[in-house]
């Protein structure tokens, strides 16, 4: 494989596999399910560790 392959290869697919991993990333982000789990790290600093 030359350098030139390698740089379309990377160049096509590579941003198909960020662009999907992007995706998934976005979809548990906002998965109604994780809303609770997302709400108490975001209010963990502030608890007095009790």
């Amino acid at each position: 494989m030359t350098y030139e392959q390698s740089v379309h290869f990377a160049q096509t697919w590579g941003v198909l596999l960020l662009a999907l991993c992007f995706g998934v990333a976005v979809l548990y982000a906002l998965w109604p399910s994780n809303k609770e789990k997302f709400a108490r790290a975001a209010r963990a600093p502030l608890d007095d560790g009790e």
